[in-house]
């Protein structure tokens, strides 16, 4: 696990210009994380807080969090201890994942009252617990830990607070030259596995960054390895008893991306430092946690749609294969009528008969099949009937073409969507899933949703500071473009791609905000990892909803086409902002 005691020390480090600063706001967007709004000398910051099984961190965050409109009980409880409160203390326990947060307010009664936020960045037993540090006693925490869980230690409310089990290592930062030669001399370990085992905090990236520098001085001999374990060793954590940190992302030799809070032999590629911790962790992290949380969420989603799309692709084949039959209509018609003006030539019991062809300008001869227990005349209208049958069939196959190739394109537009949804997102289009008849409504006995309830707006700001609209899912989409755009507003969105529907909210714009609005049309689409991606522009009253069409279904026209290679970095790089309508 890269997020290891050396990076909890350098977070908690960052953390000490928070003393003495006032939490003026709380919210927990989801189930495992925690924003905490400060207000301090070095002015507002949001700190996140996040007990995630995969990606537990702390760190200060810039991202814009969506909040639920009812507030979990935890959250609640936060508000109530520690909204308004001073941050009086802020420290790491030993050099161990787990970080004490204790807070002053003014209860109720007007009397100070000292509570203990406790960071436990244990991996999939990770929590955050609210503690009244004088008895004791757990208030609450994020995730419960009931009896029947675990018997050592339980995270409920009204039960003592017991730390996680202590793993007896030592210090890295305590130990001296003579303890740390004496302890490599008694074991029969490789370096790294009891440099892991030995000291507290270290995880194997660091420990294999140790034995790495180590072995470039190794002259074999066994008392030189040791000293130059321990010259290794001190290099590393010299800086960190310093709190002198380098924070660094990159890839190994594997291909895998790694940071840490030290400098790293063993990033091969793609080596990037940061000024503080906390931005080196929001880049490396990212919407990392987001995503799986998402994925999770969107399996049935994902799962249904593609199975509706099986479907959709397979109805097309057999259309396809009744239109060539079909397409035969005129062949039926012309045997019908080439052996009724030949049934002279015909007897009952024939299996086949040669005509002239009296159509074709050559007179050519023709064979047409017939069924000899039917007379001349029946099988002739056998042909005439086959005839009848394709022709009405036509329009009907035509028809069901155009709404089968409809239903595909609109689950592609879905399943693109559901690629780059939030949780937020999710929803929406689970809604609009349920609007459109493909599922049940699963909230149909809960509370109904408001009729005045506006769908999520992603809003970004273009370099020349001129707000742009992006829409994520189809709600979104003729939310945006045809509630909130104006007439001569601009409008974005990839050539004949599935994605997003992108606006300009203003008519005097210069290029910088128009490449930046076709980023954001290419980025926020199917081609997200193509290059020279084209994306069509026009004013907004060129844009148009056919009546009866699918949800973000639009026609245009007067359009022009750029050409964009989606970049990443520029797309993160512009302030946004997510809001409700």
């Amino acid at each position: 696990m890269a997020l290891d005691g050396i990076v909890t020390r350098a977070i908690v480090h960052e953390l000490q210009g928070c003393k003495g600063g006032r939490i003026s706001k709380i919210h927990q967007p989801n189930g495992h994380d925690v924003v905490l709004t400060l207000r301090a000398q070095r002015g507002n910051s949001k700190l996140l807080i996040s007990a995630s099984p995969t990606y537990p961190r702390v760190h200060f965050t810039e991202k814009t969090f969506l909040n639920p409109t009812e507030a979990p009980m935890f959250c609640m409880l936060l508000r109530k201890h520690c909204e308004g409160a001073i941050i009086e203390e802020i420290r790491q326990i030993g050099m161990e994942r787990i970080i004490h947060i204790d807070v002053r307010q003014r209860d109720e009664l007007g009397d100070v009252s000292v509570k203990r936020i406790i960071i436990e960045l244990m991996g999939r037993h990770s929590n955050i617990v609210l503690l009244d540090p004088v008895t004791g006693t757990i208030l609450d925490g994020i995730h419960h830990v009931t009896p029947s869980i675990s018997s050592y230690r339980v995270i409920m409310p009204g039960f003592s607070y017991t730390a996680p089990p202590e793993q007896h290592k030592v210090n890295p930062l305590e130990v001296n030259s003579a303890e740390f030669l004496k302890g490599y001399s008694e074991t029969e370990e490789e370096a790294a596995r009891w440099l892991v085992n030995s000291f507290s905090g270290l995880s194997p990236l660091i420990a294999g960054e140790i034995a790495a520098r180590a072995s470039d001085t190794d002259n074999g001999e066994a008392s030189a390895e040791a000293n130059d374990l321990w010259n290794a060793f001190d290099s590393v954590m010299g800086p960190v008893r310093e709190n002198n940190y380098t924070p660094i992302t990159g890839l190994n030799a594997k291909g895998k991306m790694i940071f840490s809070a030290v400098r790293l032999q063993s990033i091969q590629d793609a080596e990037k430092t940061y000024d503080t911790m906390s931005k080196c962790m929001e880049d490396y992290y990212g919407d990392k946690a987001e995503r799986d949380t998402v994925k999770q969420k969107v399996s049935d989603l994902l799962r249904f749609l593609q199975n509706e799309r099986s479907k959709n692709v397979k109805k097309l084949d057999n259309l396809n294969k009744d239109l060539l039959e079909a397409d035969d209509a005129e062949k039926y018609r012309l045997w019908g009528e080439l052996l009724f003006a030949s049934l002279h030539q015909i007897s009952k019991g024939d299996k086949s008969v040669e005509l002239i062809n009296f159509y074709d300008e050559d007179q050519a001869t023709i064979t047409i099949a017939l069924d000899p227990l039917l007379t001349p005349s029946d099988n002739a209208q056998r042909y005439f009937k086959r005839y009848n049958k394709y022709k009405n069939s036509l329009a009907v196959i035509h028809e069901q073409l155009g709404k089968t190739k409809d239903e595909i394109v609109y689950l592609d537009n879905l399943l693109q969507q559901l690629s780059i949804a939030s949780m937020n997102d999710i929803e929406e289009i689970r809604e609009e899933l349920v609007q459109q008849g493909y599922l049940r409504d699963r909230n149909k006995k809960g509370k109904k949703k408001k009729k005045n309830d506006r769908p999520t707006v992603h809003q970004f700001t273009s370099t020349e500071g001129i707000d742009i609209l992006v829409g994520k899912n189809n709600l979104q989409n003729e939310y945006v473009t045809n509630r909130l755009a104006s007439a001569n507003d601009t409008w974005l969105h990839t050539k004949d791609i599935p994605g997003s529907h992108v606006v300009i909210r203003s008519t005097d714009f210069g290029e910088a905000t128009l490449e930046e609005a076709a980023q954001l049309a290419a980025y926020f689409s199917q081609a997200k990892e193509s290059s020279s991606v084209p994306v069509d522009y026009t004013f907004i009253r060129h844009v148009r909803k056919p009546s009866g069409a699918k949800p973000g279904f639009v026609i245009y026209d007067h359009q022009k086409t750029l050409f964009v290679t989606p970049n990443e970095e520029l797309v993160k790089s512009l302030p946004s902002t997510i809001k409700n309508g």
